[in-house]
């Protein structure tokens, strides 16, 4: 008894900062001198090591002190971690002490967070999560801040080409003479995050796209589109939007974002351009892959090659019998070119998700009798609650007058490892309810299906897990509750001539049916430029394994696929909404440019596939 109750006493009288220090004093001294069963000790019984690149040169979260032990037993003599500290004062709530850290590795410098809680049997402080991410590799940081180039050249000076002519001169060579030593497929804001991150590292790259001029891939979508996460949340790599800047921006308006972006950060960007095939050479270690550029064929030779095509792959139009007999005009949601065209007809919308709301919105706004066919229920929540509760003190107006930065927001996130960031949203999502009980209630007396998730846990691990079954209320949700937006929940037996045919019977007629029904896996892309059998290797991509619906077990512990080594060498998948292609497009730059300057990179813990698609 006295052994227990004395260490927790020694605890108690401890400040949150003598504690941490404590910890990782003695975790350092641990790993130094490679003991690690002591360092797996350290952790709690349930605990959670989630690591970015540093240990694993891989997106890994290992559990538990038998996952410490495995993955410290295969990476700690490389990594060889020192210099463990805190970069400012640990907090203490709940019984939990929260520490913000920074260390070093052999190859690099990391930042990372701490959250340490007291074993019940011995009263020692134990870490239940930790977090470590690579922010710089040694000898190759970006040239930033007080490091950042001249530009202007003062004195005497045997080069005369000035800043445009030596950015003529790459522009000409790139592709051509030089070849890219990572090719980045999609130009959304996914492949231009990623593109100047590889500009600011030195890594020679391309990004290419079949739109016109980048920021077309926003412009081309429904003309009522607009962004639903708030600006906070959506900030570019070092660029962030200005202050004056809407909280929703527009399509439009992110569209030309974009292609600012993509001049002002010089990212190497071939619009009009389509990849047609890629190949590896397995000996030679590279890809060749031959690409239309405005209708002159290019063979680029890649090392690396980066599918950023979005989170979600090629669009899924259901085969509905009939579909070749309907007398009016289909198209999926992907294709929809905006309400002004349909004024004085019926349009039905296949779908009861994001596209769906937001098309059925724009159309009955511009006088459009529409009809949303609702198939399966929605989690539905509010802007302005969304805003307020759920990321209000990470991503908000409020958030930034006290002092949290964007990287500090991304890295809190980052922190909350999957296997549990559910039961921190489950709260989260029951206020919200509470809050807009009487909102909920309108939509369900409309006819409206309701979900709050698998396990009640709300937007965000719907989005981790399937990336889809989810609406953000900016005006739609009312309108289906008044009964604006006409509402009918069914399966679809059949498509006739004049409209849509429930399985009750029932025939809702459409001069156009919208389906809004989603988007497959992001390796659909990869059997389209590279084969079937690549695309199968490599696995289906996005959701975390949690066995809930569209997320098939076993539990994999990270995105699948997702800014990580995949099972095909030199492969890999970038996408996201816009926190995600910034936070995460670091460190997938990190990756390629240690591998472009011949470091080592061994593994752990690379992906099993157990999904095909």
């Amino acid at each position: 008894m006295t052994q227990t109750i004395e260490p927790v006493e020694i605890t108690r009288t401890r400040s949150p900062q003598e504690r941490v220090d404590a910890w990782l004093s003695t975790f350092e001294e641990a790993l130094v001198a490679r003991d690690v069963p002591r360092v797996a000790g350290m952790f709690a019984v349930s605990s959670f090591w989630r690591d970015l690149v540093t240990f694993t040169w891989n997106l890994k979260t290992v559990e538990g002190r038998d996952g410490v032990s495995d993955m410290l037993s295969e990476r700690l003599d490389d990594t060889d971690p020192t210099g463990f500290r805190t970069t400012e004062a640990p907090d203490e709530a709940d019984g939990v002490v929260s520490a913000w850290i920074e260390f070093e590795t052999a190859t690099s410098r990391g930042k990372g967070h701490l959250r340490l809680t007291v074993d019940a049997d011995t009263g020692e402080d134990v870490a239940w999560t930790l977090l470590t991410t690579m922010q710089e590799l040694k000898g190759h940081e970006e040239r930033q801040g007080a490091s950042r180039i001249k530009g202007a050249v003062h004195g005497s000076n045997a080069d005369t080409q000035n800043w445009a002519e030596k950015k003529e001169i790459e522009e000409k060579e790139l592709g051509y003479s030089v070849q890219p030593y990572a090719l980045v497929v999609g130009g959304g804001q996914g492949g231009i995050a990623l593109g100047a991150r590889f500009r600011q590292l030195g890594v020679p790259a391309i990004v290419v796209d079949r739109a016109e001029r980048p920021g077309d891939q926003w412009r081309g979508r429904y003309k009522s589109l607009c962004l639903h996460d708030p600006v906070w949340y959506d900030h570019l790599p070092y660029l962030p939007f200005p202050p004056n800047w809407p909280v929703f921006a527009p399509k439009d308006k992110i569209g030309d974002w974009l292609e600012m972006y993509t001049k002002v950060m010089e990212v190497p960007y071939w619009s009009k351009t389509t990849a047609k095939s890629a190949t590896y050479d397995e000996t030679a270690k590279e890809w060749t892959v031959v690409v239309d550029r405005d209708g002159e064929e290019v063979i680029l030779r890649p090392k690396q090659l980066v599918m950023a095509t979005g989170m979600s792959g090629k669009k899924n139009v259901p085969n509905f019998p009939g579909m070749d007999e309907f007398e009016g005009e289909q198209h999926h949601s992907s294709e929809h070119p905006g309400p002004d065209a349909y004024v004085g007809k019926r349009v039905v919308v296949v779908g009861s998700n994001n596209s769906a709301h937001d098309i059925c919105k724009a159309l009955y706004e511009t006088g459009v009798d529409v009809t949303m066919l609702q198939r399966s229920s929605t989690h539905i929540v509010k802007s302005d609650s969304l805003c307020e509760i759920a990321l209000g003190d990470l991503y908000s107006e409020r958030a930034v007058e006290s002092g949290m930065t964007t990287n500090k927001a991304d890295l809190t996130f980052a922190s909350l490892p999957y296997r549990i960031m559910h039961e921190f949203q489950i709260p989260v999502y029951q206020q919200i309810a509470e809050q807009d009980k009487d909102f909920y209630d309108r939509l369900q007396k409309a006819g409206f299906q309701l979900d709050f998730g698998d396990d009640g846990s709300g937007l965000f691990m719907k989005y981790l897990r399937r990336g889809s079954g989810y609406y953000i209320d900016v005006g739609a949700s009312e309108l289906v509750a008044d009964g604006k937006i006409k509402l009918v929940a069914g399966q679809v037996d059949r498509i006739s001539k004049a409209g849509v045919v429930l399985d009750d019977g029932t025939e809702l007629p459409a001069d156009l049916i919208v389906y809004a029904t989603g988007y497959g896996s992001m390796n659909g892309w990869v059997a389209d430029l590279i084969d079937q059998e690549t695309a199968d290797k490599v696995g289906k991509c996005w959701g975390l394994g949690s066995d809930t619906t569209k997320d098939p077990g076993p539990w994999e512990g990270e995105q699948r696929n997702m800014w990580k080594p995949t099972q095909q060498e030199n492969f890999w998948f970038h996408g996201g909404n816009l926190h995600q292609s910034r936070h995460y497009s670091l460190y997938l730059a990190l990756q390629i440019k240690a591998r472009y300057e011949g470091i080592d990179t061994p593994v752990y813990g690379l992906q099993e596939v157990h999904h095909l698609r």
